[in-house]
């Protein structure tokens, strides 16, 4: 199989997963007591009507008297049109509030993920050009630091110390600020800070690890030999081909932390993004906020996964796909 099939393979496998996702989804759904239906069966009770009656009319009104595959196929339809339903708790469409939720979200994922993805790799190869000196054992404290502390705890201890006790970082997000301001740096410094230290430690340890194998490599003795400059030689001949194994590390611990993280986060410091709307969905039983919330976790697990192997098969030329 040549690189052409090969993407088309992987890009249709990534349509297969999100369309399984979201028919196990769809099953959990149908499967599940809907607590809207309850909750007027309730009101019909204590104002003296039929509960069953107006249970009927409620799924009459939703479309869910409706055969199993007509609502599946009605579901589908939905997601991939992005018709996610109304959001009781926020009084908005879901898509409104997702997006909403992405514009937040985007202010501190983009330059965590920017941090990490630069500082991480080279730290690792700084550290590996070291091996064992004191800056290595710097770099290695922190790397073990960051990935022993709960993102959550730090960030409370941060908020603490610096919003409550000395008043540098605001307690509560501000959302009137403008995104490219000091106001807006300032109290997006904190979880940037905290997510970044969470997920540089791993980066940081497997690109020392695997760049500590190329540096007495023999190519690297004869680009010493050639006299071409360290910083050249531990470019083109340690952090290139540290890269592709580390490509893998990198998506899986970024899209690890942005879903498992972002919830947590978010709430500490009060950012209104996916991760907070989802919160408070589940807090409200709000099921179609909760549900939008879910898709695009997971729409960007699956497309952070793509992009993984797309990557790593444009990085390594050496891979034949031939007999896959």
């Amino acid at each position: 199989m040549g690189m052409s099939r090969y993407i088309a393979a992987r890009v249709a496998y990534a349509v297969f997963v999100s369309v399984v996702i979201v028919t196990i989804a769809f099953l959990l759904l149908y499967f599940s007591p809907n607590p809207n239906i309850q909750e007027a069966a309730t009101q019909a009770a204590l104002e003296g009507g039929d509960p069953q009656e107006e249970i009927e009319r409620q799924e009459q009104l939703r479309g869910l008297d409706q055969p199993m595959h007509v609502q599946y196929w009605d579901f589908i339809q939905n997601v991939y049109t992005l018709d996610w339903g109304w959001s009781e708790s926020r009084s908005e469409p879901v898509t409104s509030a997702m997006i909403t939720g992405i514009y937040y979200t985007a202010q501190y994922s983009i330059p965590w993920t920017i941090l990490t993805v630069t500082l991480g790799p080279l730290v690792g190869v700084y550290s590996a050009s070291r091996m064992y000196s004191w800056k290595d054992h710097v770099a290695t404290g922190f790397a073990f630091f960051g990935l022993a502390i709960p993102n959550f705890f730090f960030g409370l201890i941060l908020l603490i110390v610096f919003g409550v006790g000395l008043g540098w970082i605001p307690i509560t997000y501000n959302t009137s600020a403008p995104v490219f301001s000091v106001e807006n740096a300032i109290q997006l410094a904190a979880p940037v800070f905290v997510l970044t230290t969470g997920s540089i430690g791993g980066i940081m340890r497997v690109s020392r690890n695997e760049s500590a194998e190329f540096m007495n490599s023999d190519f690297m003795k004869t680009a010493k030999a050639k006299g071409v400059s360290p910083t050249r030689a531990y470019t083109y001949h340690v952090m290139r081909p540290t890269m592709v194994p580390l490509t893998t590390t990198m998506v899986s611990a970024l899209l690890a932390i942005f879903v498992g993280s972002s919830v947590l986060i978010e709430v500490v410091f009060s950012i209104p993004g996916l991760g907070r709307i989802m919160f408070n969905g589940v807090i409200a039983q709000d099921t179609n906020l909760v549900l939008g919330s879910l898709l695009v976790f997971t729409f960007v697990a699956v497309v952070g996964n793509l992009i993984e192997d797309l990557v790593f098969a444009i990085m390594d030329p050496r891979i034949s796909y031939d007999d896959r």
